[in-house]
């Protein structure tokens, strides 16, 4: 309470004066600026006093903050404000820290992200890698992202209610970027979008825009609705009120049309993999027997027909079943050459030696010119054969342990809305073979949170069958 009132007084200290100077200062920009200190007083006192708020502004600006660097370009790093949301955050968590369980970070999912940033600073040394610019971009998405955001939810995330307004805030993100693509498709592009599209050829093919919506690119669009597409129709096949069944189903259709306009093949694995998980974890033989059948039935239009081939966004969803397909086959071609080149590189190159960053600060290095078109090729070239599977397999044993805690929960509701979020995480895992899918945002939280949320559940489901849930 203390803490409360002097954040107040330090509110009405500055607004007040904010107010009275916007309405009779002749200096505009002076009085902007005290506008802009007093709204940010005004989150932090609200934010200090209720600090999970600061977690659902964050999971909001993962969302939307690229469409302020495609429509305001300036000086401002905007991707900054992520860690500048985050760190926000951890203040106010630790202002609030008697009020948290800080043994609940004792976990493999903390541990994990941990090592990885562990890990991601050791490449400092690594005597091959590049400039250090490239690794301080880099390791933003490979570690430092996750380290800030899985203890954060695993210390404000404290009850059910939390886990499904999270849950309804990710749904209306994520429909809001759908909205933002059909508007990309059918009505057109703001000027900044329009910028984007231009300077990005691989977002137009054959006359035809491959949507992105608020996002880095067409590819982390696309994924992202796939997955919330699979969230959706998982969710509204678990025991919940008709009208949300309906709403949610309404969201898995609109999603879908925004994986297709998205053009993003590699999508399409991200609905096989989570989807196998979810039926798989269901355990009910009517959903595993209509799954499956809905499944093979899709694979088989797909492969073995040639219906909607008058649609492009079908089309170009099929070229992913094709082995002949050329823009598959380069890939792999990609990945034969990089093969032969760190046979003798068994711990990479380093952050930032491959990709976007080593093209911006390591030009003219061998890996730089090469696309990795993966983010599992990534992690190879960054951290070697020898990284890349101590990754997978950490990875591996994680997912491993969470599919065992949705295996014993007993609680129907919570088990459906674990299962949807696990099998999701799972999807984006996979996709990310294809495209660089969770390491960039929003993807890389939803992953993170899935796997979170996943681990906590066993506390909650003790609160319900509290002889018979494990542990």
């Amino acid at each position: 309470m203390k803490v409360n009132l002097r954040i107040s007084l330090l509110f009405a200290g500055i607004v007040i004066p904010s107010l009275v100077l916007l309405l009779t200062a002749a200096n505009l920009l002076f009085t902007v600026a005290l506008l802009v200190i007093s709204l940010i007083t005004i989150y932090c006192a609200v934010v200090f006093s209720k600090p999970i708020i600061a977690l659902y502004v964050l999971i909001g600006y993962c969302f939307l903050f690229g469409i302020f660097g495609r429509e305001f370009p300036s000086s401002i790093p905007y991707g900054m404000g992520i860690e500048a949301f985050a760190i926000l955050a951890w203040l106010a968590v630790f202002v609030n820290n008697r009020n948290y369980d800080w043994n609940s970070l004792n976990n493999v999912v903390c541990q994990f992200v941990m090592w990885s940033m562990v890990a991601s600073i050791l490449q400092l040394f690594n005597p091959h890698a590049g400039s250090f610019m490239g690794w301080a971009h880099e390791v933003r998405g490979v570690a430092l992202y996750p380290l800030l955001v899985v203890p954060l939810f695993f210390l404000l995330v404290k009850d059910k209610k939390d886990m499904n307004g999270f849950l309804w805030l990710i749904l209306f993100f994520s429909l809001l970027a759908a909205l933002n693509g059909i508007k990309q498709k059918h009505i057109g592009l703001f000027p900044g979008e329009q910028a984007f599209l231009d300077a990005s050829p691989t977002h137009q093919i054959f006359g035809k825009i491959r949507v992105f919506s608020f996002y880095v690119d067409a590819g982390q669009f696309g994924a992202s609705q796939a997955s919330f597409m699979l969230l959706a129709l998982v969710l509204a096949f678990g025991p919940f009120k008709i009208w949300k069944r309906v709403v949610l189903l309404s969201l898995a259709a609109i999603f879908c049309y925004g994986m297709l306009i998205s053009g993003t093949r590699g999508s399409l694995f991200a609905l096989m993999a989570g989807g196998f998980f979810a039926i798989l974890l269901l355990r009910n033989f009517k959903v595993l027997f209509i799954g499956s059948f809905v499944a093979l039935s899709a694979f088989v239009f797909l492969k073995y027909t040639t219906i909607g081939n008058g649609n492009y966004d079908i089309l170009r969803l099929r070229s992913a079943l094709d082995p002949q397909d050329p823009s598959l086959n380069l890939r792999f071609e990609n990945q034969r050459i990089l093969g032969d080149y760190m046979h003798d590189r068994p711990f990479g190159e380093g952050l930032g030696s491959i990709g976007f960053w080593a093209s911006e600060y390591n030009p003219g290095r061998f890996l730089s010119i090469i696309q990795p078109d993966s983010y599992w090729v990534k992690v190879w070239a960054m951290f070697g054969i020898v990284g890349f599977t101590i990754w997978f397999c950490a990875l591996l044993y994680v997912l491993g342990k969470a599919c065992g805690i949705v295996w014993n929960l007993k609680d129907p509701g919570l088990r459906s809305k674990i299962i949807a979020l696990l099998s999701t995480g799972i999807g984006l895992f996979v996709c990310s073979y294809g495209n660089e899918v969770m390491n960039n945002m929003p993807s890389l939280l939803v992953f993170y949170a899935s796997l979170v949320l996943t681990f906590i559940a066993p506390k909650w489901d003790k609160e319900v069958f509290p002889k018979t849930s494990s542990s």
